[in-house]
């Protein structure tokens, strides 16, 4: 059957239209592209034996043994925990995550040039959770579950190409475009500072939310609303260079370079609700009115604290809920690697690789820009005419990830693997919080090949991620309510590829 670099193309194009969403597994990035690297732990850079080279060590394609489609699938469900002050212990939703990819490698013994396209689920993350707010509550008191929801998803693919040097040395590069959504909805905590427009000669809106309530003010130390982004996506372009090398018929290494890749999530959507947070202080605020003044009914400070607002410029008849546009930025990280690949006998072979990811660099912050706020009130007291622009603290650290594994030849037909990965959880306490756990380091796998006919293989693996618990520190960068909290992440990864050799 031939294959037109046109049909190619096109298989690819539609996976990546029809990315869907993947969950961590160290940091945003997956541990293997296939069921056949999984059960080895995710080494392959330094092992020349099939179409995942193109994400991992493209040099390697020079030494493949032929053209080859790999179709690969992978199922993730992972299992979240988390507790702080206003939750016990409490269990996400179990989410079921499937992550498609589809690959073709051209290579011939004759010919020292060898290409491949493909397109590949290259990670994210993402949680939903049930979760009481203090600030959120019903008319008697009682606290009112708040969804907490986020979804980010990438995809990576393109084309691949290597030259074999000499008999014992390749080089290759791949040029692949990145394809990624993000989704993000929970109340949203700020500094009242960010709240600069005037409410009266002298004190801003976030100075009058923020001094004590006997300086006439709240008391508040942060600001919430129930934020909402949907819509957004992104493509971008990662580079990755390669370099392959046989030490001998038994013993290859490979060492690998992969870009940063920044994103722009553009034509997306906003909403930010601060009804719970502008009841609260106006409820405060009667408070203190009735206080002062003993003999007023409830009615009375209740019409006599509006009056004030009024005063400030806001008109509670209008709400406090706007629509803006949205625009998110953020960057994937860089990373190098190194690999080797031995052969200890002609049915045994172990594998390692070692990866430095740049976080630190990358996952630094997330930038907001919002545009054309539709609420007079919100713009009022933020102080803008409904365009403003923030960051969302990430500070990820830089991490080292180990992948290991070997594989036995039980039969010429029947392959045995067996895998363990280590990635340090780049995530740091100051930033943990439910919905980006992207916290696991610990991951086991065991795996099997079928050669089901001469051309046709069959692969499974099951990748176990072991449960991680951080505690954020307290205090937290990205909000109070996660001073002290627990986040747990556990993953149970299932993998499936079929090979199509067309020697």
């Amino acid at each position: 059957m031939e294959f037109s670099v046109k049909h190619i193309l096109t298989i690819v194009s539609f996976i990546l239209v029809a990315t869907t969403v993947s969950f961590a597994t160290n940091g945003t990035k997956m541990i293997g592209f296939s069921a056949k690297t999984v059960g080895i732990g995710g080494a392959s850079i330094g092992t020349f034996d099939g179409t995942v080279l193109m994400m991992t060590n493209p040099g390697g394609l020079g030494f493949l043994n032929g053209s080859a489609i790999d179709a690969n699938f992978s199922l993730m469900v992972p299992s979240l925990k988390f507790s702080n002050t206003s939750n016990v212990e409490t269990d996400g939703k179990t989410n079921y995550f499937p992550l498609p990819g589809l690959a073709y490698a051209h290579a011939s013994a004759e010919s020292p040039f060898a290409w491949g396209v493909g397109a590949f689920t290259q990670g994210g993350m993402g949680a939903d959770f049930s979760l009481d707010n203090p600030l959120f509550r019903n008319q008697s008191g009682a606290l009112v579950p708040q969804q907490y929801h986020s979804q980010l998803a990438v995809m990576e693919g393109g084309v691949s190409a290597a030259y074999r040097l000499t008999d014992n040395l390749s080089v290759g590069v791949s040029a692949h475009i990145v394809y990624s959504t993000l989704e993000f909805s929970m109340p949203y905590s700020l500094s009242p500072s960010i709240m600069k427009g005037i409410a009266q000669p002298g004190m801003t809106f976030g100075q009058m939310f923020a001094a004590p309530p006997a300086m006439g003010g709240f008391g508040y130390t942060e600001v919430t609303a129930l934020a909402g982004m949907t819509g957004l996506t992104a493509f971008g372009f990662c580079g990755k260079i390669g370099v392959a090398y046989k030490v001998n018929d038994r013993f290859t290494v490979g060492a690998s370079y992969t870009s940063a890749s920044p994103l722009t999530y553009k034509s997306g959507k906003a909403t930010m609700d601060m009804t719970a947070q502008l009841n609260d202080a106006f409820g405060k605020a009667v408070q203190g009115y009735m206080a002062a003044n003993p003999s007023a009914t409830q009615a009375q400070a209740q019409q006599a604290i509006a009056t004030q607002f009024g005063q400030m410029g806001i008109d509670l008849s209008k709400g406090v809920v706007a629509n803006y546009d949205l625009q998110t930025s953020l960057k994937l990280p860089q990373s190098i690697g190194v690999g080797a690949s031995y052969a200890a006998t002609d049915q045994l072979r172990f594998a390692m690789d070692v990866e430095w990811v740049n976080w630190s660099s990358a996952f630094d912050k997330m930038g907001i820009s919002l545009s054309n706020g539709s609420n007079t009130n919100i713009n009022t007291m933020l102080g803008n005419s409904g365009s403003f622009s923030l960051d969302f603290p990430m500070n990820w650290q830089d991490a080292v990830n180990v992948r290991l594994g070997a594989e036995y030849t039980v039969v010429p037909a029947v392959v045995v693997r067996a895998g363990y990965a280590y990635g340090k959880n780049p995530v740091p306490q100051s930033t943990v919080f439910p919905v980006f756990p992207a916290i696991v380091e610990n991951h086991v796998m065991v795996g099997a090949s079928w050669n089901i006919t001469s051309i046709i293989g069959l692969h499974v693996a099951y990748e176990l991620a072991l449960n991680n618990k951080e505690t954020a520190s307290t205090p937290s960068t990205v909000a109070q309510e996660y001073n002290g909290s627990v986040s747990q992440l556990l993953e149970n990864i299932f993998h499936a590829s079929l090979s199509w050799s067309l020697k």
